[in-house]
């Protein structure tokens, strides 16, 4: 595919590379060899601990960082000069920016902020040709794309993930994000009706369901004779529910001694976790094996039995689909979109969230038979294969972008052609 557009596109997030966030920077890859020239740019510079391989580090080496361009008063003042150049453009998004802030002081503190931030980033946009922008996790680095678009007049559009944006759809005004978008790529079925449910209806056809996806190929490997390692990636904190997975643990283990469980991330809660599991006493069981690179991740799945991930709220992880195309069964919680990717007693098992015996009875099932795992560990290869590559994923949203600046407006259908 290539890119039919007039010039870049350019990616928003609130931190760009992160080591947590590895989908965006595969949806980007993918765009360039669909023949986009995709210019990245973060709010905030990561900190080192994100930067675990030679892909993120060379990823925020081209990176453009808003805050540290708009803490330069210089550069701040001769962006906000040209930006006023339109008058009219100019004070219409500083009213967008006052009428949008939540209705307290430190709202409005914010959302100018996030205004000053906006103006430095439409004149980085402008300067480099950047005819189309997209953003990623619609809290404030999408106000920030929403301003910048009402400025530079570049229209933007935006991710929808969740689930933490649905706890406070109004305090990040979904519903006007939503309204001036060209379009906004919802990562699940699920999270597509929840922004039907904080939109209008007139902008319902703007909502398409865009999956984020992996590179099937590379988890793909010869099937393993099935063993008792456990495995969980992802962020150490309390939304992964990993005091549930313990508690399942300790009890799996009197009926299967040689389990062992390995955890790779990091986060707020490890050390409180990491005291948790001693005075458990399971630190012979589970290992905190910190952050891993993609490649490092890629090797744990292959050499692991099965995937845990046990959380009280998600979108759709990504974790997940890694696992299923390595050919691993998973255990996980039936969550908002993660049943559109796991089917129960198919390629997984589905718990309730914070239900550690029916986690710990899961768990001991799907190891408990070698002809069940191999069959759950292919259906899920498929099962990613066929709706969550990220090649297919990127060319349906490359299509998105391209026929919003063709028609105005992406056209139906919501879903990627199959």
């Amino acid at each position: 595919m290539t890119q039919p557009l007039t010039g870049p596109i350019a990616y928003l997030t609130g931190e760009y590379p992160r080591a947590t966030d590895t989908f965006i920077q595969r949806e980007v890859a993918a765009l360039r060899d669909l023949g986009f020239e995709v210019a990245t740019c973060s709010i905030r510079r990561t900190g080192p601990k994100h930067i675990v391989g030679p892909e993120q580090a060379e990823e925020q080496g081209r990176t453009f960082h808003v805050l540290s361009a708009a803490r330069s008063p210089m550069r701040s003042l001769r962006a906000h000069g040209r930006a006023l150049r339109r008058p009219g453009r100019y004070l219409s998004a500083l009213s967008l920016a006052w009428r949008t802030a939540p209705k307290e002081i430190k709202g409005r503190l914010y959302n100018l902020i996030y205004f000053v931030e906006a103006v430095v980033l439409a004149d980085e946009l402008t300067s480099r040709g950047v005819v189309h922008l997209h953003n990623h996790i619609a809290k404030a680095s999408c106000t920030v794309a929403m301003l910048c678009s009402a400025i530079s007049g570049v229209p933007y559009s935006f991710t929808l993930h969740g689930p933490d944006i649905f706890f406070e759809p109004h305090h990040w005004r979904l519903d006007a994000k939503i309204a001036r978008a060209a379009f906004v790529a919802c990562i699940s079925d699920f999270c597509r009706s929840q922004a039907m449910l904080f939109s209008d209806r007139s902008h319902w056809d703007k909502l398409h369901v865009v999956h984020c996806g992996i590179d099937p190929a590379r988890y793909a490997g010869p099937a393993q004779e099935m063993g008792q390692d456990i495995l969980f990636v992802g962020r150490l904190a309390a939304v992964k529910g990993l005091p549930v997975l313990f508690d399942a643990l300790k009890s799996a283990l009197t009926v299967r001694p040689d389990l062992r469980l390995t955890l790779i991330g990091d986060g707020p809660d490890r050390k409180q976790l990491e005291a948790e599991v001693k005075d458990m006493g399971l630190s012979r069981a589970v290992t905190f094996a910190g952050y891993k690179d993609q490649s490092e991740v890629a090797k744990a799945l292959k050499a692991s039995d099965l995937l845990v991930l046990p959380s009280f709220a998600e979108g759709v992880p990504v974790v997940l689909m890694e696992a299923m195309a390595a050919g691993k069964p998973v255990v996980t919680t039936r969550i908002a979109g993660v049943p559109e990717l796991v089917e129960d007693g198919v390629s997984g098992l589905l718990v309730p969230p914070g239900d550690s015996d029916a986690l710990a009875t899961a768990i001991c099932a799907a190891l408990s038979d070698s002809r069940t795992h191999a069959r759950m560990g292919a259906a899920g290869r498929a099962k990613v294969a066929r709706d969550f590559d990220i090649a297919q994923e990127a060319a349906w949203l490359g299509i998105l972008i391209c026929s919003a600046h063709e028609a105005g407006r992406p056209a139906r259908p919501g879903k990627r052609p199959k």
